[in-house]
């Protein structure tokens, strides 16, 4: 009877628990998903239900599994260049040490175990995806079923967008920004107008801005492995240009589709947007790879600064505040942001957030060296002029 309940027992212990949550929290991409919920907080503010909390957390739902089905097939799909791009990143558990087990099947330590999970990962949070998006209304189940499509078709064969130059600095933002803007706007509104379509676009041409600068992270393993990005083809200054071309044209139609254009808002938008371009002319300036990982984070987080502006905007007549006090909030907001990005430019970013790592006795997982073909084909391609 002891040896029966001792094969009886589950075996799921806390170790494997403690590695499937740190998968879990690698996945989630937490500066992603704040990106992803802010769109859906302006589609449900267009609406004028902004400050409906319960309508908002069934919307992330959708958009938070949506976005652990996109990352988990892009990992998956894109393992070998993460090798090369992003070894030892922990928000790449294929490229960091989670691979390997010091002990073959232990956990979900080893490579094939952690691809198996990856991809239990997707097929989960597609299904959970699709049915929390339909219990909202069919517009909201219809955009989360093309994102999910179109996500699949960026990452795998034999479509595989992503190898596809600038198409993919374009499709993805669909995805990205739609989905969650469709999903928060819908799930209020089964209706739109003119002004929806203008902020969408805006939102989307000022993310393209934004994903372009994303290749200069990956340029090495791209060029590897033959991935054809904007950066890869047309080269540093290209690439900028075009990049300020979309981050302008995103500003001026955020202010066009605006539900309640203030004065404020045109003044703040103009300021962070000319602080994007300076720093893009940086960019194209100088390559040193210091500095210019530095700009881009500020870059980016102007970008966040802009969003969480336009949201607190069309936000505020809800609290019915005092003009002032709204355009204070406002231009606090500015000065934080630029204060942020510019403590990103003379500091760097701060240590990584992430859960504890196991002792070798509480989870038998270890760092892996990248391997030697890669770290071989790394080096000869950084070597080029």
């Amino acid at each position: 009877m002891r040896a029966r309940r001792d094969l009886t027992r589950p075996a799921l212990t806390r170790a494997d628990l403690t590695a499937r949550l740190r998968l879990l929290f690698a996945l989630s991409r937490p500066p992603v998903f704040v990106l992803l919920a802010v769109y859906a907080a302006l589609g449900l503010t267009a609406t004028g239900h902004g400050e409906d909390r319960l309508l908002l957390g069934r919307v992330l739902v959708p958009v938070a599994a949506f976005l652990l089905f996109s990352v988990a097939v892009n990992d998956l799909a894109d393992e070998r260049i993460d090798r090369v791009n992003l070894a030892g990143d922990p928000s790449r558990p294929l490229a960091d040490g989670l691979v390997r087990s010091e002990r073959p099947g232990a956990g979900i330590g080893d490579g094939r175990g952690l691809r198996r999970e990856l991809t239990a990962v997707a097929v989960v949070a597609s299904v959970m995806a699709l049915g929390s998006a339909a219990s909202l209304g069919w517009g909201p189940g219809l955009a989360v079923a093309a994102g999910l499509a179109v996500s699949a078709a960026y990452s795998l064969p034999p479509v595989r967008l992503s190898a596809r130059g600038a198409v993919a600095a374009l499709v993805l933002p669909a995805c990205y920004v739609a989905v969650p803007y469709l999903v928060g706007r819908l799930a209020a509104h089964p209706t739109a107008h003119f002004g929806d379509g203008l902020l969408l676009a805006g939102l989307y041409v000022g993310f393209v801005g934004r994903i372009l600068l994303k290749d200069f992270r990956d340029v090495r393993g791209d060029a590897l492995f033959g991935k054809r990005t904007f950066l890869v083809r047309h080269g540093r200054v290209w690439t900028c240009r075009f990049s300020a071309a979309c981050w302008t044209a995103g500003a001026a139609l955020l202010l066009a589709g605006a539900p309640h254009r203030t004065g404020t808002l045109v003044a703040v938008t103009s300021t962070l947007l000319a602080v994007t371009l300076w720093l893009l002319h940086g960019i194209a300036r100088n390559d040193h790879p210091r500095r210019e990982a530095l700009r881009i984070s500020a870059a980016a987080i102007v970008g966040r600064g802009l969003l969480l502006v336009l949201l607190a905007h069309e936000s505020l007549p809800a609290v019915h505040w005092p003009a002032w006090a709204q355009s204070g909030l406002l231009q606090a907001l500015t000065v934080l942001t630029l204060v942020q990005a510019g403590t990103m430019l003379r500091h760097g970013p701060r240590g990584r957030l992430a859960l504890r790592v196991p002792t070798a006795e509480e989870a038998p997982l270890s760092p892996t060296p990248e391997p030697a073909a890669a770290a071989t084909a790394a080096a000869s391609v950084a070597a080029r002029p």
